[in-house]
């Protein structure tokens, strides 16, 4: 399989996805929004672009089945597995505001080797393959050099259906308030992801995450020099709900000051 080839293609299909999702807010209404669960909305336009790229990355790899956020697709049971948020940052985009992205991996057994994202609100593409390096609009990134605490800006989610470690939550955060250069909240994991390997965070921590929410972005990171485990120092990031991310040189400091307060 040659990677960087299918790499190319999927970026083209992740763009005409994005082109639909930019197209369709200019007219968008939030009478068009539905609830699938407290502070969790999905439109026609999630639902659209996730049918547009299950159709066309069946037709490029059609032995490859699909893990999706609205489960269009069906087969999930193959080897080779597209992991699809067709529309990462719903609730930006039903507001008018950035970032929202698409965000495309294909696994091969529990390995990604493949991974897109696609912020469509500044048509930036964040992208890398096994073995490659990591990419931004066809230029190399790397994720920052930054050893400290002090010299960090970090990015996280506020959980914001899933309770159960809200007090660990706020009591890292008042520790990163106190001692980081600051904390941003930008809506979509995947767009924060890919910041931390152009070396624009130094590092993210969210809870409550899923595989689609961070397939791409985590192959990113680690193509461009950054490190990813769970809050405690496995490789539960994809399917257990957490995620530690940062880049190499800062990552043993903000990893313990999470697990501190949020691993068991």
């Amino acid at each position: 399989m040659n990677l960087e080839k299918l790499c190319t293609d999927v970026i083209g299909i992740v763009k005409d996805t994005g082109k639909f999702i930019a197209d369709e807010r200019k007219g968008f209404q939030l009478d068009a929004v539905e609830k699938k669960g407290k502070s969790d909305f999905v439109s026609y336009v999630d639902k659209g672009a996730e049918k547009q790229l299950v159709e066309k990355l069946r037709q490029l790899l059609p032995e490859a089945g699909f893990i999706t956020e609205e489960n269009t697709a069906g087969n999930q049971g193959e080897e080779l597995k597209w992991i699809i948020d067709p529309l990462d940052g719903t609730t930006n985009f039903i507001h008018g505001m950035p970032p929202y992205a698409v965000s495309v991996a294909l696994s091969r057994g529990n390995e990604i080797i493949l991974g897109v994202v696609y912020e469509i609100t500044q048509d930036e593409c964040f992208y890398a393959w096994k073995d490659s390096q990591a990419y931004l609009n066809g230029k190399v990134i790397r994720a920052s050099d930054a050893k400290t605490t002090e010299d960090a800006l970090i990015a996280t989610g506020f959980p914001y259906y899933n309770f159960e470690k809200l007090d660990g939550y706020l009591e890292a955060m008042n520790h990163f308030m106190q001692h980081s250069q600051g904390i941003r909240r930008l809506g979509s994991a995947a767009t924060d992801l890919a910041y931390v390997a152009a070396g624009r965070f130094e590092a993210f921590w969210e809870h409550a995450l899923h595989a689609w929410d961070v397939a791409a972005g985590v192959l990113i990171i680690k193509q461009a020099g950054g490190k990813v485990t769970d809050f405690n120092g496995g490789d539960n990031f994809l399917f257990g709900g957490e995620i530690v991310a940062a880049n190499g040189a800062y990552f043993e400091e903000f990893y313990d000051i999470v697990h501190k307060h949020l691993g068991n």
